[in-house]
């Protein structure tokens, strides 16, 4: 039997690659004379860069750069040689950006992401993508003749702005004066921007992890604004203005305000948006991306079995996220399939019947117990269906 080991993150308990050691080590101690072979998934989200940086060998350092409140953090640059890309990664790179051969890989979440914020600290309002353009700027200082930048998991909804200030925007209210952190609380004083894409910036892939437009009852905003601590009249608030501050960026690149429905510039707060129109940066699949660079298709053809899951599974999952598309792939290749997640939406319908989604956490358990027993009901749930 070969087995495809292909899981994305438990939020909040596994990492991507725990979970797939995890079901590696219970599938050799049932199944010796199995082969199985490890591709853990991401998005864009938390994990993208190490996840991308280690499948091509590269190298990886640490820079300092600012968090979501605009605290002192770390983030890290990962080094990638083009030639160590499989063919398909290279192809889907080429046909969005010139290809380098030094390629700098990075992850918002990394510095910016919801998950380094408590609870309580989770305000939209505050938090800044400052840092994620630090490490843009930093790549770019360093010889990165691409750059590759996963923006899923963010705490942010600053329509990019902090990182276009880090790059060397500026936007200034009505008497000229600098709005410093541009965030949303601030974006009522915002009238006019300054600024243009840095001279020696190379070309900037942003992999995106939704395909939220920025704007509308399916933007960022309406869709992401809740869980980043914006609600009733602070989110019709932010809607407003983030619509009038998006026109005002356009105009200042002089590009169409139509930019803003553009699939994937919901991503991260509307990351995806600034940085398209204020860097001419290309948007794609953070799933297709991670399916080229780990050479996916290949794998999954090799495979008589898929297993895959996350944390939970849900109609978002079918919407251009990992472990979904990876069944959808699986489905087609006529490959058996096993999901395997946190909990299962009883709403989410595959359509394949090539293979099950399976519940890891027993029915009534409390979300902290749930999250701290992850390891352990993943591992039981892997012997019960596969022993």
């Amino acid at each position: 039997m070969r087995v495809l080991v292909a899981l994305d993150k438990f939020k909040d308990a596994l990492s991507a690659e725990r979970a797939c050691a995890v079901v590696e080590r219970e599938l050799r101690r049932m199944h010796p004379d199995w082969s199985i072979d490890l591709c853990p998934l991401s998005d864009g989200g938390e994990g993208f860069g190490r996840l991308l940086t280690d499948a091509a060998q590269g190298s990886r350092i640490e820079v300092p750069a600012k968090g979501p409140r605009l605290e002192p953090r770390y983030g890290s640059i990962g080094w990638v040689a083009t030639s160590h890309l499989p063919a398909r990664a290279r192809t889907l790179l080429a046909r969005h950006v010139p290809l380098g051969e030094r390629i700098g890989v990075l992850e918002m979440a990394e510095v910016n992401g919801l998950a380094l914020l408590s609870p309580d600290a989770r305000d939209a309002l505050w938090t800044s993508t400052y840092g994620t353009g630090e490490l843009l700027r930093a790549a770019s200082w360093l010889g990165a003749e691409l750059l590759v930048l996963g923006i899923g998991g963010s705490a942010t909804s600053d329509l990019g702005f902090g990182a276009l200030a880090a790059l060397g925007f500026a936007f200034r209210d009505e008497t000229g004066q600098e709005i410093t952190p541009p965030v949303p609380a601030n974006f009522r004083r915002i009238r006019r921007v300054e600024g243009r894409r840095p001279g020696g910036l190379p070309p900037l892939l942003v992999a995106h992890d939704v395909s939220n437009p920025l704007l509308g009852p399916n933007g960022a905003a309406a869709t992401f604004g809740r869980q980043k601590g914006l609600d009733g009249a602070a989110l019709l608030d932010h809607e407003a203005e983030s619509e009038q501050l998006a026109s005002l960026l356009c105009r200042h690149a002089g590009v169409d305000a139509s930019l803003a429905r553009v699939p994937g510039t919901g991503a991260a707060g509307g990351l995806g948006f600034g940085l398209l129109v204020g860097t001419g940066a290309r948007l794609v699949s953070g799933f297709e991306l991670v399916a080229a660079w780990t050479d996916l298709d290949r794998r999954l053809e090799a495979a008589d079995l898929l297993i895959t899951g996350e944390g939970r599974f849900d109609g978002a999952s079918l919407s251009g996220k990992g472990p979904g598309e990876v069944v959808r792939r699986a489905a087609r290749a006529g490959r058996r399939w096993l999901v395997l997640a946190g909990t299962i939406d009883e709403s989410t319908r595959l359509g394949f019947d090539s293979g099950r989604a399976v519940a890891i956490t027993p029915p009534g358990t409390p979300i902290e117990s749930a999250l701290a027993q992850t390891e352990r009901n993943l591992a039981r749930t892997v012997a019960a269906e596969l022993g």
